[in-house]
């Protein structure tokens, strides 16, 4: 898996690297949330291991700014903390969207078993996102089901989900059988 590490410590970056490679994972590194950022809009990452603290944008306005991304696929946040963090911090985290809290030092051990969860609750979320994708559509009128079991035209649907916009027409095969039928 496609794992970005953000630390802005090069010592504590190349630990974290080590550790991820060891583990089997493709790292990706930024020395900030700004170069991280940048890596993303470059690179599909489905990981981001983050330290809290680093200079100009820390670890929870990276957080805040992956999850504005709402065209991209789920990204799983773990927030790098020391381990005096309160409880209070670490409720902050959460409500900044980050998923799981590795504290420093780092325990190898605990790196691998966040990162299990993490593919874990990707590939689901990536189950959920393919069903998600699929529209239940009658066979005979062409209807959409939605989510609270009523059926609508699939213009509707369509413009109430979408950008889209319709103009009408008559196929040809529709013309002839109309005209077969009504004598035109």
């Amino acid at each position: 898996m496609k794992i970005l590490i953000v630390e802005d410590d090069p010592v504590a970056r190349r630990v974290l690297r080590q550790a991820l490679d060891r583990l089997g994972h493709d790292v990706v590194e930024a020395q900030d949330g700004a170069e991280a950022l940048n890596r993303l809009a470059r690179e599909p990452v489905r990981v981001v291991v983050s330290d809290w603290v680093m200079p100009s944008m820390d670890g929870l306005e990276l957080c805040r700014s992956v999850r504005s991304r709402s065209a991209h696929e789920y990204v799983y946040f773990i927030l790098l903390t020391s381990a005096t963090a309160s409880v209070e911090n670490q409720r902050e985290a959460a409500d900044a969207g980050v998923d799981d809290f590795l504290n420093k030092p780092l325990d190898v051990n605990e790196l691998w078993m966040r990162v299990r969860v993490a593919q874990r609750i990707l590939r689901y979320a990536t189950q959920v996102q393919q069903l998600e994708a699929f529209l239940p559509i009658c066979s005979y009128c062409k209807k959409i089901r939605r989510d609270d079991n009523y059926w609508q035209q699939l213009e509707a649907y369509l413009s109430e989900h979408s950008e889209a916009e319709f103009s009408h027409g008559v196929c040809p095969d529709c013309f002839e059988t109309a005209r077969q039928e009504f004598g035109f």
